[in-house]
């Protein structure tokens, strides 16, 4: 197993842990990877486009002119696709987009995303303790420990006072061990692991 320093919230090495080779020392897969990203993108699409037929747009519904002796061309309704305001043919309708890839799949591609962190040292463990419970005290010890530009941090679910200060910084995601995923392990450029919740994430995916 690959042991990491520990780091306070000074900034400064406390201690060291070893991590568990069937979460950070998976091989990574970049096509499994690939297909979690597409399936977190496509599930979290709106799906909300919309467009009528030629039975919801306004106009009515007699027949503009006879059918023959008139020259024209048949016509038998006024929201006929063909003509200008008429309804759309095939047009979209609200939907979901959302599909799921089988958990084992997707366990694979979350592992080879952890594998990445670690092994590009973009993994940061610390001891979480801020001295006062604000924004600016938690975006000082993130940066005393090298956690700056896009950060996800993994704490405990009871430091909910941390989650709420996380929601004013602008490029961090604070996110319990349950709650990763691929596509923001890919989109961080540090990951920083309390080390309490460290044991919750080795334990949860491995």
């Amino acid at each position: 197993m690959k042991a990491i320093p520990i780091y306070g919230s000074t900034g400064e090495k406390v201690d060291s842990v070893e991590l568990n080779e069937g979460v950070f020392g998976s091989s990574v897969n970049q096509s499994l990877v690939h297909r979690a990203v597409v399936m977190q993108r496509a599930s979290s699409r709106q799906g909300n486009a919309s467009t009528k037929g030629r039975g919801e747009v306004r106009g009515s519904g007699k027949k503009p002119w006879k059918q023959k002796h008139t020259g024209r061309a048949r016509a038998g309704s006024a929201r006929s696709p063909i003509w200008r305001h008429g309804g759309i043919v095939f047009g979209p309708k609200p939907r979901s987009y959302a599909y799921h890839l089988p958990r084992k799949v997707y366990r694979a591609a979350l592992k080879s995303a952890l594998t990445d962190k670690a092994s590009s040292d973009a993994l940061i463990v610390i001891d979480l303790a801020l001295s006062e419970m604000k924004t600016k005290e938690l975006v000082r010890v993130l940066a005393r420990v090298g956690a700056t530009g896009k950060v996800v941090l993994v704490i405990e679910e009871g430091l909910v006072d941390i989650v709420r200060i996380g929601k004013n910084v602008k490029l961090l995601k604070v996110l319990h061990a349950k709650d990763l995923n691929v596509y923001d392990l890919l989109w961080c450029e540090r990951l920083v692991v309390s080390q309490k919740e460290l044991q919750n994430v080795q334990e949860m995916w491995v």
